[in-house]
């Protein structure tokens, strides 16, 4: 496939590599987002009118992205708040103390929940179910809110769906690209999942610890009162707990339980997944929340019911005020840019991202060890879209085209194109795509983001150097 790059991938590029300097540096990348949507107009549409527009229109085209997203973190928050007033959280993580009695324990036994919930019903939904019930548990034995977010991102949105071995969504993707059964891909990934997932949480563990023991540990708190994360903000300084008889609580907590463990079995048994399993959790959320207001509050119930979802949707947005500006200038690399700005780009283009990493396939030498180190930053490049499946198509195409040139395992490189492109857009470096995480535990996103950079780019540089043994 022949690819025409245009200056609008230049100048894509180009921003892309500002953006990510500034992330590193720590320095807010709003500005130039903007900016960045603003050049991109103009060179599409060659009117300072249509590149202002655009600027709207692609933050209007990012939040309705990311608007289930908002939704249920928002319903999750509102529902935490009230059983946090009425005491209903402390009964439910009671029983858990006795497992997670160290921030340790606390941190890999989130982890791995997180990993085997992940497989069967996707991280998302896994988040809301996982962090309601576990995150205080580690609060309360000293892992910080932010090592909590890590431990279910790197589990969840890394290893689980890097793998997808129960839904299979991922490698039927990348296989079908690469013209290889389903069954080859999932075979070839394993122990690139393995190497790829130990690294990188053992690393990010590890660098937890130190800076903590050095006292250079950053929180990256987003919630100013409580104790910090969004499961135990408190809201006003006026307002008081509300008490509830112990067996009441207990009852409650109980019914709370079993009710999301209906919806675990419910998703297993209808197949729901994606969307569909989080719209189902965050029904339950708000049913819980309607029940326990009207049970707490008596006759003030109606009004709370309205004042706890408001709290929820205001954390929500303030949450995601931040990552809609860089949302919205990195969906402008797939399908919204010919949605904004019409059809500029060349015939044969299939999106910005995805040209750069046909380009890049095409520009190197052909041989095993290029074709390894090529698939992951392909993979990579792809992900920057931020949904992690959008690019992995394409990584199964570059595999193919590696394999057949060099005779190398086809398989292998389909994997690991995979596992690049899932670990960089599927949740672990994309600020807006590992937000369900950060948001449940009420962290910055960008923080999370620039905590998980280093332990992922080391688990991506092992695992390419093992696959290219492996090809």
């Amino acid at each position: 496939m022949v690819i025409h790059l245009t200056a609008i991938h230049y100048v894509y590029l180009a921003f892309i590599v500002l953006i990510m300097v500034l992330l590193i540096r720590r320095r807010d990348t709003t500005m130039i987002c903007v900016a960045g949507i603003l050049a991109l107009g103009v060179l599409a549409t060659g009117t300072v009118s249509g590149s202002v527009s655009g600027v709207f229109n692609s933050f209007i085209y990012a939040t309705k992205e990311l608007m289930g997203t908002i939704m249920i973190i928002s319903i999750i928050v509102a529902m935490s708040r009230v059983l946090i007033r009425t005491g209903i959280n402390e009964a439910m993580v009671a029983p858990l103390t006795r497992f997670l009695r160290t921030p340790a324990l606390a941190f890999w036994g989130i982890g791995i929940i997180m990993m085997v919930t992940s497989w069967f019903f996707w991280p998302s939904p896994a988040v809301a179910l996982i962090g309601a019930v576990l995150l205080p548990v580690a609060i309360r034995v000293g892992l910080p809110a932010l090592g909590a977010a890590m431990a279910m991102n790197l589990f969840g949105h890394g290893i689980a769906l890097s793998g997808d071995y129960i839904i299979q969504g991922a490698p039927k993707l990348t296989a079908d690209a690469a013209g290889l059964p389903v069954t080859s891909v999932m075979e070839a990934s394993v122990p690139l999942v393995i190497v790829m997932g130990l690294v990188t949480t053992v690393t990010a563990f590890w660098m937890m610890r130190k800076d903590m023991k050095n006292g250079t540990w950053r929180d990256g708190l987003v919630t100013v009162k409580g104790t910090g994360n969004v499961l135990a903000a408190n809201g006003g300084e006026d307002e008081q707990n509300v008490i509830l008889p112990s067996k009441v609580k207990k009852t409650l907590a109980l019914a709370i339980l079993l009710l999301f463990l209906a919806d675990v079995v419910a998703m297993f048994v209808l197949k729901l997944q994606g969307g569909d399993a989080t719209a189902l959790v965050g029904g339950t959320a708000v049913l819980i929340l309607i029940v326990i207001s009207l049970l707490a509050h008596k006759n003030q119930g109606l009004e709370k019911i309205t004042s706890y979802l408001i709290d929820g949707f205001v954390f929500g947005f303030k949450i995601f005020g931040p990552v809609i500006p860089i949302a919205a200038f990195f969906y402008l690399g797939d399908a919204a840019f010919t949605d904004l700005f019409g059809k500029v780009l060349p015939e044969t283009s299939h999106g910005i991202v995805n040209d750069l990493g046909v380009a890049l396939a095409g520009s190197v030498p052909l041989n095993g060890a290029v074709g390894a180190v090529t698939s992951t930053i392909t993979g990579a490049i792809t992900g920057l879209d931020g949904s992690g499946f959008s690019g992995i198509s394409l990584a199964g195409s570059i595999a193919q085209l590696f394999a057949a040139a060099t005779h190398t395992g086809a398989a292998t490189l389909t994997a690991l194109g995979q596992i690049a492109a899932i670990w960089v857009g599927g949740g672990t470096l994309i600020p807006w795509a590992l937000i369900p995480a950060a948001a449940i535990c009420g962290v910055s996103p960008f923080e999370l983001a620039r905590r998980n950079l280093k332990p992922v780019l080391i688990g991506l540089t092992v695992t390419t150097i093992v696959a290219i043994f492996l090809v």
